[in-house]
């Protein structure tokens, strides 16, 4: 059995994270926000768009599913908000 590693962390970090003061409510919502689960669904797209996709993601560090998706919402808030 492996033993578990310890996580060096930086000191200035930990400083800066014990100064902060947490909202518990707020720190909750979000956790409670991210824990609702995704529905799958199948979008068909044409390769140059799906290329297209995962070169912008891989610039932003991202994965392409996580960038379709933020595109998505974004086109959502602003027809609803329109």
């Amino acid at each position: 059995m492996k033993a578990k590693q310890k996580v060096k962390t930086n000191p200035k970090d930990a400083a800066m994270y014990k100064k902060n003061k947490w909202d518990d409510v707020q720190v909750k919502a979000q956790r409670d926000e991210k824990r609702k689960k995704l529905r799958p669904t199948s979008v068909a797209l044409n390769e140059d768009t799906v290329d297209q996709l995962k070169s912008i993601a891989e610039e932003r560090g991202i994965p392409y599913q996580v960038l379709m998706r933020s595109y998505i919402l974004k086109g959502i808030k602003e027809d609803l908000a329109s």
